[in-house]
């Protein structure tokens, strides 16, 4: 576990107070085999990924998968194999197993804070997939439930586990890039016109659509505002911001070992797609931090630059990552002789050396290359993010990607959309966690959850 992967101080000490007892506590839990039982919430794209990849851990049982398309579920059986696995169309009813000791939640977004709460009370420990909250405030709530329960949760920001962003986050460290003043970053594809429109229809047989929408409002069944394409509605997720944003800007924030922005901006809108989605398939945002600017841009429909990665700025090199990273050095001369020359100065100007420029560091390079956008390639970090998670329920020690982490990157996300909705900047405290003199954005914190599930959350947090 790194030094600087650090919790606020104060549930910093309640995680660690704990830890003695519960680890030797949790080993007689286990049971004579010492094998984790582990149930999933979700078997959609991501869900079937992670099944796949706890099949491959050999003191792992799938003890449970749960979901609210039946056949989804049966599908789950078929391919676990297993004839002691039980399937659920209540997660409720998973969750009373006493066979199983962790919950892996890869359901639509707006489901992931209320997921990881009661499994947290439930007495489980908890994977869940990022984006970790839909809103600010739910974060607040998981960490109240994780550290009130001693529960580990670990969040699928997995990048951060990549040898190249452990090597750059050292070279940072090092102080070789000089002062780090800027962040940038992107994300860009074409799905131009992109996935159509689809009608008010009846949901198809099997699905529970009520349990689906859950704690989000009551919408009129559309097949886009239901398996995979939710991600494109306010409703249920954030767009691209939270899906993709939040796996750089998590690395971002490990890297630069940071807790939050103090203002955020962002602009942007549905410019190009011509379907029924909601989140932007345009926009660009800005953070500003005490010493440095991060700044994201997410195009939906212009996949001409490629993905750039994240680029850190600084005063005598830049340093690229895409699984990898590339550091490449500024030239060192004299600042007078950078004046444009024209026809040269005038009397009592500025005087030119014509200093030969110099490099002020030396390149370097080092980690393993994968995909900008997705993180795949010669490292299955989602696979070192799962083991951890599976090792630190044993230590009870502090997972790499902790709730609290996933809490800070959603926080900058949601505030980022916050922005963009309201069309003005936001003042935000990272210590307080608090919108600045503004009422309305404050109020967007939190976003009321729909009966009984407002009554659930209360009966385990105070909101």
């Amino acid at each position: 576990m790194p030094d600087k992967v650090k919790t606020n101080p104060s549930t910093r000490r309640a995680f660690l107070g704990t830890a003695a007892v519960t680890a030797a506590s949790y080993q007689r839990i286990l049971g004579a085999n010492d094998r984790i039982g582990v149930g999933f919430v979700g078997f959609g794209l991501i869900g079937k990924q992670h099944v796949a990849d706890f099949k491959k851990f050999n003191d792992v049982d799938i003890a449970g998968v749960c979901d609210v398309y039946k056949p989804r579920v049966d599908e789950a059986l078929a391919y676990i194999a297993n004839p002691n696995t039980k399937g659920y169309a209540d997660f409720r009813k998973m969750y009373e197993s006493k066979d199983i000791q962790g919950i892996v939640v890869a359901t639509p977004d707006h489901w992931h804070a209320l997921l990881t709460i009661l499994a947290c009370a439930a007495g489980k420990d908890v994977y869940v997939e990022k984006p970790m909250t839909v809103c600010v405030d739910e974060g607040k709530w998981m960490i109240q439930a994780a550290r009130k329960h001693n529960r580990i949760v670990s969040v699928g920001t997995q990048r951060r586990h990549g040898k190249g962003v452990a090597a750059a986050r050292k070279v940072v460290e090092s102080g070789a890039l000089g002062k780090i003043h800027s962040v940038r970053m992107a994300a860009f594809r074409n799905i131009y016109p992109g996935f159509g429109k689809t009608p008010v229809s009846d949901p198809p047989a099997g699905l529970d659509y009520d349990m689906w929408l859950g704690p989000a409002p009551k919408r009129p069944y559309t097949a886009h505002r239901g398996l995979y394409h939710f991600r494109w509605f306010w409703d249920y997720s954030g767009g691209q911001m939270t899906n993709l944003g939040a796996h750089i800007i998590d690395q971002v924030f490990w890297i630069m070992d940071v807790k939050g922005p103090t203002l955020v901006m962002s602009t942007g809108g549905r410019y190009a797609l011509e379907d029924d989605g909601e989140t932007p398939d345009v926009q660009d945002a800005s953070w500003v931090f005490p010493t440095f600017t991060m700044h994201c841009a997410i195009r939906e429909a212009n996949a001409s630059r490629g993905d750039p990665g994240q680029a850190y700025l600084g005063t005598k090199g830049s340093m690229t990552i895409t699984g990898s990273y590339q550091v490449a050095t500024e030239l060192k001369g004299d600042p007078v002789d950078d004046i444009p020359k024209f026809q040269g100065q005038p009397i009592g100007g500025p005087v030119y050396s014509n200093t030969a420029k110099k490099p002020w560091i030396e390149p370097s390079s080092g980690g393993v290359a994968s995909d900008s956008r997705y993180g795949t390639g010669g490292e299955d970090t989602m696979s070192m993010n799962e083991r951890d998670w599976l090792d630190c329920m044993r230590s009870r020690k502090r997972p790499l990607c902790e709730v609290e982490d996933g809490h800070r990157v959603s926080t900058a996300c949601n505030l980022a959309n916050m922005s963009l909705r309201l069309g003005r900047s936001i003042r935000w405290d990272p210590e307080k966690e608090q919108v600045i003199g503004d009422r309305e954005a404050a109020a967007m914190c939190v976003r009321p959850y729909r009966a009984p599930w407002d009554a659930a959350l209360r009966g385990v947090v105070k909101v």
